[in-house]
């Protein structure tokens, strides 16, 4: 009997069988002229590009960086999920956890948006447990803008948190 994973193996190598052949067998003159029609239109709109980076390296290595840890505590808690030799208790807290940090990172999301609103300042949001962690991307270091940035985060729950903002430029 063929189970799910031999059917999807089977299935993938069948479309990129199909794929390769087609594209050996594809005319080459359909390639090559694909490839200088390409090429000359570029050469005709040849103009300057600006690009604006908007986010500091700094801010988008934290975001990655993030991501990631995250990704790999979901993966971990999904192969639980899909043991078959995990317990119901174990696959409830599994399932409970993942439910948590999709939580957690919904309300990072939100926070960085209402710092991004009201004080136009582009930041990072990193919670864990009762700690906040605010990476702010500006070169003004003020303890004024500091203290409105704690309170109004603060003002988004009803326990207190240990809130900590980091001017990085």
């Amino acid at each position: 009997m063929i189970n799910k994973k031999s059917l999807w193996f089977l299935t993938l190598f069948s479309l990129i069988l199909v794929l390769s052949i087609y594209y050996i067998t594809m005319p080459s003159e359909l390639l090559l002229t694909t490839n200088t029609s390409n090429l000359l239109n570029e050469e005709n709109e040849q103009e300057e590009v600006n690009v604006d980076i908007e986010e500091s390296d700094l801010l988008v290595a934290l975001r990655v960086e993030s991501d990631e840890e995250m990704t790999s505590e979901i993966e971990e808690l999904q192969l639980i999920l899909t043991n078959a030799q995990s317990s119901v208790d174990e696959k409830n807290k599994a399932y409970e956890k993942i439910k948590e940090l999709n939580d957690v990172r919904g309300e990072e999301e939100k926070l960085e948006t209402q710092i991004k609103e009201t004080y136009k300042l582009d930041s990072f949001v990193k919670i864990k447990n009762n700690q906040i962690q605010v990476t702010i991307n500006s070169s003004e270091h003020s303890n004024n803008l500091a203290n409105n940035i704690m309170r109004t985060i603060q003002s988004n729950y009803n326990e207190s948190k240990y809130i900590t903002v980091k001017f990085q430029k």
